[in-house]
């Protein structure tokens, strides 16, 4: 290609070439196909990514035809007819619904479920207030905490998705891009700027990528979903190595070539339910970089992601083919710059996570100040709650409420002198400003009765492990039990020392199922991070509970020391382990 035409250019050309070859090689008596124009303006790099498919000879997706034909952006005027006439989306309508944040999420419920965004997770006091409102008047009267350090608002009717969206607007908020294949919820640590452990405040650094992609229409022409956090090394992580993009807020050390000082170290390829973590690239950027980087990295993943497959189509399939040598100098041609390289040892190591951080009363960095960590079971709060918590944090807080990637919130800026009374008031509400260990660590996505792919009711089973093993446990360390539906791994299964993953259990010969599990152990994250490794399968739902305290109990009787969970069940094995459950007696009831 001469040096007169663009990268974009190029690289469309090139898929037009290939679709020439491949007409020639079909023979002369193959229809002669028209040309089409070279696409502009903001789609133009998912439309040439699209054609360059199509010229290899490879078969578009479904859902990449879908997008051709109407980008769901623009759906918005079908969005309001729909909603005068009180009807549901229908075929490709479903996926295009999902930029504006709203689901429909029959036949687990024939009502729509609207995700929000909300940048490190934080919101205001008059926010959730409005929340509230929102969620009784339009929705169930509930919101969902997620493992995103967003909400999730339910059983929304057919009449009332616009509405509730432009109110969400009203309130400062928005839901666009929060679902379909989009940039979801930008996530950083819960207790940014408040934490004396933190290396860096994340707030202007979620929230200016939160902004970028609002306002960067190409930002919505990905070939799937993409995450990207942003860890300031705070005492409560932000699972930043299970994102497509991880910047984990690092201290590099004077000698190596570069400023001493705080910086962003660049990792890849997160994507747990595919079993893989965000990898180390060598890369370290200033902060002030970051979101220049993001876009760069997600124009190449726009133009070289899988738009046949979609079980393929994230960025952890591209570093796989190419190598990350190859896609980071993609990257540094979009950028038109060399990425700043250090070696491991130029690093020094980053502050660890505390795992009980999210849950009670911890001093801020701010003298006089603390955060209160609230236990809320599975994630979910009620409106008249989320009221409660509001005024809170408005009369006797900074009037943030912060929600965490562990389905839990925090209120943050309480005076020493009034931690008694917010408690106090926390615990009227039917939630805990305790620091209880089993409620640190279990996470459930919606299940089945909210989401069509759920094979069972994960939040009811994660209650009943919670409900049955509290009593019967006495832990002394965080043990993580993450429960989620089906193998869109929303709650993150294979990170936890224990993983429950929905499986339709068989009961008989005629192929009736029941709700279960299969289970897992052995996860982990960050340090500790690892990939669960199966235990258990056809664990019906109601055997879960006790099954799970025989494995917490087995562990409190045999670890060595003051052995992790993980570490245990790792250096036992599958084998040993099950045979050692096996052997624990079932408690009576």
């Amino acid at each position: 290609m001469g040096g007169d035409f663009s990268a974009d250019q190029k690289r469309y050309l090139e898929g037009f070439v290939s679709g020439a070859q491949l007409a020639r090689l079909r023979g002369p008596g193959a229809p002669a196909q028209a040309v089409p124009a070279e696409p502009k303006g903001p789609d133009a790099p998912s439309l040439k990514a699209m054609a360059r498919t199509e010229g290899e000879g490879k078969k578009l997706c479904p859902e990449e035809k879908a997008k051709r034909e109407e980008n769901g952006l623009d759906a918005w005027p079908r969005m309001e007819a729909a909603a005068r006439e009180g009807v549901y989306p229908k075929g490709p309508d479903i996926l295009r619904w999902k930029y504006h944040g709203l689901f429909y999420v029959a036949p687990a419920q024939d009502s729509f479920m609207c995700r929000l965004r909300m940048p490190n997770g934080i919101l205001t006091h008059w926010q959730v207030r409005g929340l509230a409102d929102i969620a009784e008047i339009h929705g169930g009267g509930y919101a969902d905490v997620t493992t995103r350090a967003n909400l999730q608002i339910r059983e929304i009717p057919a009449t009332d998705g616009v509405i509730l969206l432009e109110k969400l607007v009203d309130l400062g908020l928005t839901a666009k891009g929060s679902g379909g294949d989009n940039i979801r919820n930008v996530t950083g640590t819960p207790t940014a700027g408040i934490d004396p452990q933190e290396l860096l405040d994340t707030r202007p650094y979620a929230k200016a990528w939160h902004h970028h992609i609002l306002n960067t229409r190409t930002m919505y022409g990905l070939p799937r979903k993409f995450n990207v956090a942003f860890d300031g090394a705070g005492q409560i992580g932000a699972l930043e190595d299970t994102n497509d993009i991880g910047f984990q807020a690092v201290e590099v050390l004077d000698g190596f070539g570069v400023a001493p000082g705080v910086w962003f170290r660049l990792a890849l390829g997160g994507i747990t339910g595919h079993k893989d973590f965000a990898r180390d690239t060598g890369v370290i950027l200033c902060p002030e970089d970051a979101t220049k980087v993001a876009d760069a990295i997600v124009r190449v993943f726009i133009d070289s992601g899988d738009r046949t497959d979609r079980k393929k189509a994230r960025l952890k399939y591209v570093l796989d083919a190419w190598g990350f040598g190859k896609f980071l100098a993609a990257v540094e041609e979009r950028l038109g710059a060399p990425f700043t390289r250090v070696p491991s040892e130029a690093v020094k190591p980053r502050p660890e996570a505390d795992r009980m951080a999210h849950l009670g009363v911890r001093p801020q960095k701010q003298a006089g100040l603390n955060w209160i960590g609230i236990g809320v079971p599975v994630g979910r709060i009620t409106a008249g709650q989320m009221r409660g918590l509001a005024d809170i944090a408005q009369q006797l807080g900074d009037g943030d409420v912060r929600l965490t990637v562990w389905q839990n919130l925090i209120l943050s800026g309480i005076p020493d002198a009034r931690v008694a009374e917010a408690k106090a008031a926390i615990v009227a509400l039917g939630l805990t400003a305790e620091a209880d260990v089993l409620q640190a660590g279990i996470v459930a996505c919606t299940g089945a009765a909210g989401c069509r792919f759920g094979n069972a009711d994960t939040k009811a089973t994660a209650k009943a492990i919670g409900a049955h093993c509290g009593p019967r446990v006495a832990l002394d360390t965080p043990v993580n039990i993450h429960v989620t539906g089906c193998h869109n791994s929303c709650a993150q299964h294979y990170i936890g020392d224990i993983g429950l993953i929905g499986a339709r259990v068989p009961i008989n010969d005629e192929g009736d199922t029941v709700d279960g599990y299969t289970i897992l152990v052995g996860g982990g994250f960050g340090t500790d991070a690892a990939i669960a490794q199966e235990l258990f399968e056809n664990v019906k739902a109601e055997d879960a509970p006790a099954l799970v305290e025989r494995l917490l109990s087995c562990w409190t009787a045999r670890r060595e020391g003051g052995e992790t969970f993980a570490a245990f069940t790792r250096r036992l094995g599958a084998e040993t382990l099950k045979t050692l459950v096996a052997a624990v007696p079932e408690r009576a009831e």
